[in-house]
């Protein structure tokens, strides 16, 4: 397995390095390749991490949580490569450009600059696999430092990536993120410190606080530090994470980002960040139990799906509409994991896999969208269906799959989370999410139903901006599918060896 770590992490950063000099051609190709190459990389992981843990050295590791979390980031990976061809598509191609000027709020809010384009989309294919990398990386580190480190890289590269369209509006978001971001790690590296202090009443002072030495000796850490360093964790990554009331940097981020990273954040960067919050819950239920654990991820579930479904009701753009959706589904998330039974904690694992592609599906969707209206208003764009033949019923799936419709993923994640709210006796919080989630539902039902069924108003010409555009989001409808209806045996024992390690049996 030494040469699966290898090729997984080296290949987003190759293309990176590639893109700073390369035509901008031979950028997406490159690109493509690497998001490929990473995603069946990490399904070559699956079987192997359904049985054991994986190590390469001190510092790398992965095990069956892990490989859920890389699955979803390549998977995402590969589709918004392949994207970006289309939603550069039409631009110049030319090394001779000037510079790129700084936009206005032009009439194509999703179109790249045209002035300094090369520079612009060279820049751009960087940062893309620059972004995919930090969040291959962060599932693999070892240690709760490292992944630290690994979560505050994301925050860096994705708030340039934010403000890479230069406009004022995507800069004010890259700062709001920043700031916001940037005292949330703050709150997450003191937990590291606490966790590390901890650690080192029972393990001497020269550990290095990996994530094995910390769960074998959970029993004898100091039950007041860990609840702190659990509680300013919950707190410090899930401002990353978007939990109320540390998200307010979320909808600005993914409204002014260009479209692929949109996707990437709402799709990846926010379950990484769960991910993190996932490792110091399994510490503190080895320390502590589970009660006080899975106590504070209800409360912030439970606010955060709350707010997130009140404010699908009141968005007039339709990327802070898609940004809310995912504040609503990390809220599921906490929910589920709090509920602690087996069938939930399998259940929050295939969630990520299928948001990840339900979502990331959406993003792509609002983007045709935008690019053939050239608005992110919602009340400005209707008669989707009618004038984009696929992207229309595309973005229509995405929508129905979110909202948990069956056969798609969602259905049966949501579903497994309920069930095992209800086998853990947590009926009333069981039945809180049911009724949260078909508020959410509704919200964004009304305004997929005024963009996409209402007549159009407008006289413009049937048909699909670029074929790129669709291509990555059929493949996301066959991999909610496959998630919905039969997932592979292999993933199944991936997601049922995940629920164990959560409940520390793994």
């Amino acid at each position: 397995m030494t040469a699966t770590f290898i090729i997984l992490l080296a290949a987003p950063l190759l293309a990176a390095l590639a893109c700073l000099r390369l035509p901008v051609r031979a950028c997406q190709a490159v690109t493509i390749t690497a998001g490929v190459v990473s995603f069946a990389t990490a399904v070559v992981l699956v079987p192997a991490a359904a049985h054991h843990d994986l190590t390469l050295g001190r510092y790398l590791r992965a095990d069956a949580i892990s490989v859920v979390f890389l699955l979803a980031t390549s998977f995402l990976y590969a589709a918004v490569s392949a994207y970006s061809v289309g939603y550069f598509a039409g631009e110049q191609y030319s090394a001779s450009s000037g510079p790129t000027a700084p936009r206005s709020a032009g009439p194509d809010p999703t179109a790249p600059p045209k002035a300094g384009f090369a520079r612009y989309a060279r820049r751009f294919y960087t940062g893309l696999n620059l972004f995919a990398w930090s969040m291959l990386a962060a599932p693999l580190m070892s240690s709760l430092a490292l992944l630290w480190i690994a979560v505050e890289v994301t925050t860096v590269i994705s708030a340039l990536l934010v403000a890479i369209e230069d406009t004022d509006r995507a800069v004010e978001a890259a700062w709001k993120y920043v700031l916001i971001a940037s005292a949330g790690l703050g709150l997450a590296l003191l937990a590291t410190i606490f966790m590390y202090a901890a650690g080192a009443h029972v393990l001497g002072q020269s550990y290095d606080l990996t994530f094995t030495q910390l769960l074998h000796t959970g029993p004898r850490l100091p039950h007041t530090l860990v609840r702190l360093a659990y509680g300013l964790a919950v707190l410090g990554f899930g401002t990353k994470v978007g939990l109320f009331p540390v998200h307010t940097w979320l909808p600005d981020a993914h409204a002014e980002a260009p479209t692929p990273v949109s996707a990437l954040l709402s799709g990846s960067l926010l379950a990484v960040s769960f991910y993190a919050i996932l490792r110091y819950y399994q510490v503190s239920v080895a320390a502590l139990g589970p009660s006080f654990p899975q106590g504070v991820l209800l409360a912030f579930g439970i606010a955060s799906l709350l707010l997130a479904a009140l404010s699908l009701f009141d968005q007039g753009d339709v990327k802070r509409l898609l940004a809310y959706s995912s504040m609503e589904h990390m809220g599921i998330l906490a929910i589920g994991v709090s509920f602690g039974a087996p069938i939930a904690l399998a259940g929050v694992l295939l969630h990520v896999l299928a948001h990840a592609a339900a979502k990331g599906n959406a993003f792509m969707g609002a983007g045709v969208l935008m690019r053939k209206y050239q608005t992110k208003n919602v009340a400005a764009i209707d008669g989707g269906l009618d004038l984009l033949p696929w992207s229309g019923p595309l973005l229509l799936v995405a929508v129905l799959a979110l909202a948990a419709m069956p056969p798609f993923g969602i259905f049966r994640s949501e579903f497994q989370i309920v069930a095992g709210g209800l086998a853990a006796s947590r009926n009333a919080a069981a039945a809180a999410l049911i009724v949260v989630v078909t508020l959410a539902f509704l919200g964004l039902s009304l305004s997929a139903n005024r963009m996409l069924v209402n007549p159009s108003s407008k006289r413009l010409p049937r048909g699909e901006p670029s074929a790129w555009m669709v291509i990555p989001v059929v493949a996301g409808v066959a991999a909610l599918a496959m998630l919905g209806v039969h997932p592979p045996a292999h993933l199944t024992e991936l997601l049922a060896r995940g629920a164990a390690e959560l409940r520390g049996l793994g």
